[in-house]
């Protein structure tokens, strides 16, 4: 539950984070918090990156196939252009977002807006992605959400690589990935060097 704050009667912003592997409910998360926002009549803004354009080039769209219209942007400076009375901002898929989109957050919870993120916090080696460990950082709420493993049924929390190459960023779904837990995410690892 998150409820707006309030100091000295001034609208007070907020960053929000959901994070967690491919196939995990970041962005069926995002929609609901979005949708939420809409029902409680706040003016909202939805954005996502330019090169995301897996299933819908405007909307943002879950796996479960929910979608809202959203705002493709090239550069996290756009979000900045937000109107004056908008009161929350969407934003998915962060990790493809420039290194700038931290501080783009940061200035707009200044401002009193909500922020909520949502995106991969570690790309499929594992490692952090993009500027996800910023905002995890910087966030006054941090949800991680889990997959389950399509080898033993436990969580999930890595994005496995199905697709060979090395390349951070490729686009795709299931034909390219899968969630492991920690144990089978290794174990596929160690046979792929074989």
């Amino acid at each position: 539950m998150f409820l707006e704050p309030h100091f000295k009667g001034k609208r007070t912003g907020w960053i929000e984070v959901i994070c967690g592997c491919m196939f995990s409910g970041k962005t069926e998360e995002l929609i609901r918090r979005l949708k939420r926002a809409t029902i409680a009549q706040l003016k909202v803004e939805v954005f996502k990156p330019k090169l995301d354009t897996r299933y819908d080039k405007t909307n943002i769209v879950s796996h479960d196939t929910s979608s809202v219209l959203a705002t493709p942007v090239g550069d996290s400076s756009k979000l900045l252009e937000i109107s004056a009375e908008t009161s929350v901002v969407g934003v998915d898929e962060a990790q493809f977002f420039d290194s700038g989109l931290p501080d783009v957050c940061q200035q707009l919870a200044q401002r009193g807006v909500r922020v909520v993120v949502a995106g991969l916090d570690m790309d499929f080696r594992g490692k952090p992605f993009g500027p996800m460990p910023a905002l995890l950082a910087i966030a006054e709420y941090v949800t991680k959400v889990h997959a389950i493993c399509v080898h033993c049924g436990n969580l999930a929390t890595h994005s496995y690589r199905l697709a060979i190459g090395d390349e951070v960023v490729l686009l795709g779904e299931k034909e390219q990935y899968e969630p492991r837990c920690r144990s089978c995410y290794s174990k596929g690892n160690i046979l792929r060097l074989k």
